[in-house]
């Protein structure tokens, strides 16, 4: 049963890193085909897209950095 556990905690664990870096991907590569359709700037998308996966890769820093911690405080208190 513990290992079960194990299983689904990873698997949390992957899928929030999935959706932590996707969703900034999607929302400014979106944004940037509306502004493209809207105002007719072609070259809005890319930067957008670029700007979104930074702030993917900034989230899953932040989120890692806090997994780390919090088992560095684990393995200290044992």
């Amino acid at each position: 049963m513990k290992n079960k556990r194990s299983v689904f905690q990873a698997f949390a664990m992957i899928m929030q890193f999935s959706l932590n870096m996707i969703v900034p991907i999607v929302m400014c590569t979106l944004l940037g085909v509306w502004i493209d359709e809207k105002f007719h700037i072609p070259v809005i998308t890319v930067p957008l897209f670029l700007m979104g996966a930074l702030a993917g890769f900034r989230n899953i820093f932040i989120m890692a950095k806090k997994i780390y911690q919090d088992d560095s405080k684990i393995q200290k208190n044992k």
